[in-house]
């Protein structure tokens, strides 16, 4: 697979730091073929004005996050706009969707504008109603009036389904395109903020289109539904939204659990119920935010939505069903994404042929074995590690240094230190080997 040296660049920056890239996922995929025929056709689906739900479920370092932004790669190339939102106790609470709602238009992402889209996405649509009234062929484009004129009937046209789906996003869209037309960069920008949920835009921006108060849990929902409107009238496939890393809910008080396995509760039901046409919606978490005491298991209706029995065998999962399980790491798949990473690095460094020679398959296999040692056998929790000291420890020392060769010079160690809570955690092979905070 062709890669661009922009996202070679990025591939390797991104794993130099143990992060997960945002873009050129597909040249890292290791084993998600099962699921590309089925999220293919699920997308061709949403594209269509279907909606769907899905749960992907994994024991930490199965590669959630991977997987999300790999069905957003998808996406993209079908001509969809996506989101990733990180839920997390403090800065994005599942049972706060207006707050979840603003994460996801400050990531919003299409193929043409990698992060911050959703401006371009309202102008690239006001610009298409000026487009469509130009190809009537009825008016001169240098008859700026009339041409104004036009496009604002178009606009109302257009508006109608919005408002009746959220009468106060529509409000905003027609004073966002008059603050436009006059110049006023002030007013334009507060509307844009306030469409897209920020918080603190001033009362005298808001008055001009007759608005009041910040987006709320119940608007926010509304403003989805306007969003995607305007996406597919733009000619956008539709919406893919992740909510990642979901199994934070299981940390925060009860009450305030509740109110997010309700939340999440209503989402589903809004999807199944067609209030959101084109959005493909997906969130990740543990196998114990599904199946144990502190997770979905608390809101009946929700556990019996989301059931999947997973007793047999992982190779016959169906992924058509409303949960996917993506499997632990092991050692091969260890060293697969390992070799493809050493090869993408050859291909734009300064020495190409050492890096193949020092660090080859048989140094791959070696060290994708000790690292695995190191972490008591526990592949799941690899592959972060494992890629970070490749790429930061190795490839980039082989590279830099004449002299230096891994086998002599180096020797791999993992210090609890460079790991993650979780994967500190993980990696305890008893109870008392856990660090308990007192």
């Amino acid at each position: 697979m062709e890669v661009s040296p922009e996202k070679r660049r990025e591939i390797i920056s991104a794993l130099r730091k143990g992060t997960v890239p945002q873009r050129g996922l597909d040249f890292l995929a290791v084993g998600l073929s099962p699921f590309e025929e089925t999220i293919k056709s699920e997308l061709n689906d949403v594209a269509e004005g279907g909606a769907i739900f899905k749960a992907v479920r994994g024991e930490y370092g199965c590669g959630k996050t991977f997987f999300g932004r790999w069905v957003q790669e998808q996406a993209k190339l079908n001509g969809f706009a996506t989101a990733e939102v990180q839920i997390s106790e403090t800065e994005t609470p599942l049972h706060k969707l207006e707050t979840v709602y603003r994460r996801a238009m400050e990531q919003l992402s299409t193929a043409d504008c990698f992060l911050g889209a959703f401006r371009s996405v309202i102008d690239g649509w006001f610009y298409g109603l000026e487009e469509d009234v130009l190809a009537e062929g009825t008016i001169d484009p240098n008859d700026i009036e009339t041409l104004a004129k036009k496009s604002d009937e178009l606009l109302e046209q257009r508006l109608v389904e919005i408002t009746r789906a959220t009468p106060q996003f529509s409000a905003a869209l027609r004073s966002y395109r008059a603050a436009q037309r006059a110049n006023d960069h002030a007013t334009a920008e507060g509307l844009a903020g306030w469409l897209a949920g920020q918080p603190h835009i001033s009362a005298s921006v808001k008055r001009t289109a007759g608005i009041k108060g910040d987006v709320d849990h119940f608007a926010a929902l509304s403003f989805l539904r306007g969003l995607l409107l305007i996406l597919k009238d733009s000619g956008y496939s539709g919406l893919v939204l992740v909510l990642d890393e979901i199994e934070t809910i299981q940390r925060v008080r009860s009450d305030v659990r509740e109110k997010g396995l309700n939340a999440l509760r209503q989402l589903l039901d809004d999807v199944d119920g067609g209030r959101f046409p084109n959005l493909y919606l997906a969130i990740t978490g543990t196998p114990a935010f599904y199946d144990g005491p502190q997770g979905i298991q608390r809101l009946e209706p929700l556990a019996q939505r989301l059931h999947v029995d997973f007793q047999t065998d992982a190779r016959f999962d169906n992924p058509r069903a409303v949960q996917l399980r993506l499997t632990t790491f092991d050692n091969q798949k260890l060293i697969e994404v390992g070799t493809k990473v050493r090869d993408l690095y050859a291909t734009d460094c300064s020495a190409p042929d050492r890096i193949r020679r020092l660090a080859n398959n048989e140094y791959i296999e070696t060290l994708a074995r000790y690292m695995t040692g190191k972490l008591g056998g526990k592949v799941g929790i690899a592959p972060r590690l494992f890629l970070k000291k490749l790429v930061s420890d190795i490839l980039d020392r082989i590279d830099q240094h004449d002299e230096f060769d891994p086998r002599v010079n180096y020797e791999l160690t993992v210090s609890t230190s460079e790991m993650t809570s979780i994967e500190r955690e993980a990696q305890a092979k008893t109870v008392d080997d856990i660090e308990l905070d007192l």
